[in-house]
Formats: structure tokens, sequence, C-alpha cells
């Protein structure tokens, strides 16, 4: 620890930092003690002065702006959409594609930004259009893009990163207020989140792999704990003529779905009302807490306002704050929680769309309402740097 001692020596408890921690013998992160409050330091150190776009960065990281809401994306002639939300990235030859839904209802839908082998900017287009609130959505192993509606009896729009193939909806995944979704290629199911405060958690298993057009939507089965086995039970009418949530007995309830994530046997996903994060260990088919920001004493917790969340090779996590400190939180393999990146001066909007470039070099996402705090003043940028690998 390190410790203003200029700035006096009263400080709170640090008490418990986070939920793991207690399975752990060691922090190797840092923290400060500034005026009594607390400075959670990651594996990235601490963050900078805010650059030219407003963004506070640990050394040796940059960012761009890539495009801003309502104005044409540089060299191309797209306008960029309102609201920008939930995003992904794909590879395209040597190059790739960052997809972004548009969280305004009604129009929502999607667009894309297509970027050469340097980065360069080399096209945007709309990959879905005529939709309502398009929250988040996810990546699948067959290079398409779900997009959620998050609204009542909302829908899951498959999409086409390229803009070649039209979107199709894909109502056997469901009818319910959807935020987000996560491909487990090794159980072969989608798993969905729902935003609202007593929602669920599912999975769809398709009757083919790689074919969304039929299958069983499954609802997560479980006690009031926040750990232990879980299991799966069929939703009998996903056309959520009753609302799917409550077709089930049983159904375990998560205050406010946000982002998921999945690698390696598990599947991350936020709940924005109780600002955990969630781990499913799809192996052993147990639920636990990451992160409860409940349990953090002895100052601000280093997260909050959980929402969309990703990872990079490393295995950290990155949950983005809607609202919070606007902020970007890491979450590592060894349970150390701390600000990647924070942006000043948007403190009415809310960050969103985390992705990685393929190469895991450059992280996209979006200030959803920018500095105005309008959906019309969504910005969306990229971050490079030194990424753990």
């Amino acid at each position: 620890m390190t410790f203003q001692r200029d700035r006096g020596t009263e400080v709170e408890s640090l008490g418990a930092l986070v939920f793991h921690m207690a399975r752990h013998h060691g922090w190797d992160g840092e923290v400060l003690l500034n005026y009594g409050s607390v400075e959670f330091l990651g594996p990235y150190g601490a963050l900078g002065s805010p650059d030219a776009n407003g963004i506070r960065l640990p050394a040796g990281f940059t960012s761009r702006v890539i495009a801003r809401s309502g104005q044409r994306v540089t060299g191309t002639s797209y306008t960029w959409h309102n609201a920008p939300d939930g995003g992904a990235c794909y590879a395209d030859g040597s190059g790739w594609i960052y997809v972004s839904n548009s969280e305004i209802n009604p129009s929502g839908g999607a667009g894309a930004v297509k970027f050469s082998a340097t980065g360069a900017i080399t096209g945007a287009y709309r990959i879905l259009s005529g939709t309502r609130q398009n929250c988040a959505g996810g990546k699948t192993p067959w290079n398409t893009w779900l997009s959620c509606e998050e609204v009542d009896r909302g829908y899951v729009y498959e999409t086409d990163p390229w803009g070649v193939k039209a979107a199709v909806r894909r109502d056997a995944m469901g009818r319910f207020k959807h935020e987000a979704a996560a491909a487990d290629p090794v159980r072969k199911v989608v798993y969905l989140t729902e935003d609202v405060s007593d929602g669920c958690f599912y999975r769809f298993r398709p009757t083919t792999w790689g074919d969304l057009s039929s299958g069983t939507l499954e609802v997560l089965v479980a006690g009031s704990g926040t750990s232990g086995p879980v299991s799966w039970a069929r939703v009998p009418d996903p056309s959520g003529a009753t609302a799917t949530r409550n077709q089930v007995s049983g159904a375990k309830r998560f205050n406010g779905g946000e982002g998921c994530y999945y690698a390696d046997d598990t599947c991350w996903f936020t709940t924005k009302g109780d600002n955990r994060v969630w781990q499913y260990n799809a192996a052993a088919q147990t639920i636990e807490l990451a992160y409860d920001d409940s349990l953090v004493t002895g100052g601000t917790a280093p997260l909050t306002g959980v929402d969309n969340v990703t990872g990079s090779s490393s295995g950290d996590l990155f949950v983005a704050e809607d609202g919070g400190n606007m902020e970007i939180c890491v979450i590592t393999p060894d349970d150390v929680v701390a600000p990647f990146l924070r942006i000043d001066g948007q403190s009415g909007s809310e960050i969103t769309g985390p992705a990685f470039s393929p190469d895991g070099s450059r992280l996209y996402f979006s200030s959803q309402r920018g500095t105005s705090g309008s959906s019309s003043g969504g910005i969306t940028y990229e971050v490079r740097g030194p990424f753990r690998s």
C-alpha cells in the first residue's frame, strides 16, 4: 500500500476488498489511500490524466474516436447510429469488423465499421434496421451477431456483420426483455440474460448447432442462495404470451440481467440491480459470485453499475459501468478488481459494447450518450496498447 502521509492519516478500514479474496492467499495489485478514499490498482497500474478524448488510461495506452452519433463515419457515407450499445469484433481477412447495436425505440437496429490490417477505417454500414431498443447481444461461433431487443416480449435477431445477408428474427429463442447472449460451443447452447428486476437466466439449445431457427428454450432453476448446483427446465411457451420467467416453478431470479460472456466452460453475467458479477460453471452446473459490491467495505467499491462484459486472452474480464464513475474495470483470474479506464465529463452516459479486436491489441466501446447526456450524443472509441495476453 502507498499512503499519502502528507495529506493526513485518517483513513477508513479496508476490510474485505472483494468477495473472492477470502479464497486466495495474496493480493497482487495495489491500494492507494487518498483523503480516506480507496483507489484500487490492478495489473495495469494507475490511471493517468485525461487524454484529448477525456479518457484516463494506464501508461502505454492511447485512445481515438471511431464514430459519433449523427455524424458520418470518417471516410464513409454512413451516419453512425444513436445510442450505440452492445458490440463485438469479427476477423475480416487481415482486418476486422466492429458491430454495434442502437438502443433506441423505435428504429433501433445495428451498424458496423470495417478496419484494415493497420486499423484504418475502410467502410461503415447498417446490418439491422426497423427493430426496437437493441441493447446488447452476442457473437456466434459461425460469425453472426445476435442483436437483442430490450423491450417486453422482445426478439433476438441474427445478423450478418458483413451486411450481405438479411437479418433473421429468431423466434425460438424466446420473447422477453432480452439483454445479452453468449454462445457455448462445447454444450452447443446460447446463454441469454433478461433485463427485469425479477428476471431469469436462460439457455437456448438449437435443434442443430449453427442453425437457430428451432430448438428448446430452458431456464436456470436453483434456490435463493448465491452459490451451489443448478439445473435447467424447459420453458413451455417461448412466445411469452405468459411471461417466460413465470412459467417454470423454481426458476431462479436475477435482479436486472445485463451482459454475459463465455470462455473456458464458464459463462459470466452481470446483474445491475444488485451490482453483481456471476459465474456459471457449465461443466459442473454450478453458480457462484465473482463480484458483489455490497461485500466491499472501507471505501467506494471499485466497480459499480455493472453492465456489458467481455474478456481477453489472458483470462481477464472487462466490465463496463452504466453510471458508476464511467469506468471499465478489470477482474483478473486472481480476483483483483480495479479500474482499467475512466471517461471524464460524461456522467450522464454509460459505457457500452466492449469488444477486443481479433489480435487482442485494441478494445472498442462506446459512451452511449457522450457529453450531451442524449442518445444523439453517442461516441464510439478505440483503445490501443499492451493488453495482457
